[in-house]
């Protein structure tokens, strides 16, 4: 098995701020992708979808301020039976973002690209909550045929 792991600081922000970008509609498609939809709430199933495709995750583990976790449910292949988490902590003017996309069967070539996209879809978090406007898709920053 194989993970995705990243983390960011989230300046002048509290952790409950970033769990609310993290579990609410309007702050997932703030930063993620604007074609968001489906339920939040634990045991909901959330609906990401992008230009080329689209994943379909649930809700399986919600700690107010301090943990998100989905596990994903439908989309491409490598991503099924992968889970998703963050936790979060307040660090001084900062919430530190420990990020995880465990799971992986095997670090495909797949895998290293979504690392990338996972890198630049929590900078778009953290300049959401930094500045009031993050780059979901489709205005975030294209590496390659995957999008």
């Amino acid at each position: 098995m194989a993970d995705i792991l990243h983390r960011i600081g989230v300046e002048q922000s509290s952790p409950q701020q970033v769990y609310e970008a993290l579990t609410t509609l309007d702050g997932l498609s703030g930063w993620w992708t604007e074609k968001t939809s489906g339920k939040t709430d634990l045991g909901g199933v959330i609906e990401f979808r992008f230009g080329p495709g689209g994943f379909d995750m649930k809700v399986t583990d919600l700690d107010p301020g301090r943990l998100v976790r989905w596990d994903v449910v439908d989309g491409p292949q490598e991503w099924i039976d992968t889970s998703v988490q963050w936790d979060l902590r307040q660090d001084g003017d900062y919430t530190i973002v420990l990020f995880r996309h465990e799971g992986w069967r095997e670090p495909v070539e797949f895998m290293h690209h979504c690392s990338t996209k996972w890198a630049t879809f929590l900078l778009s978090l953290k300049q959401l909550l930094e500045t009031g406007e993050g780059a979901p898709d489709p205005r975030d920053m294209k590496i390659s045929d995957w999008h």
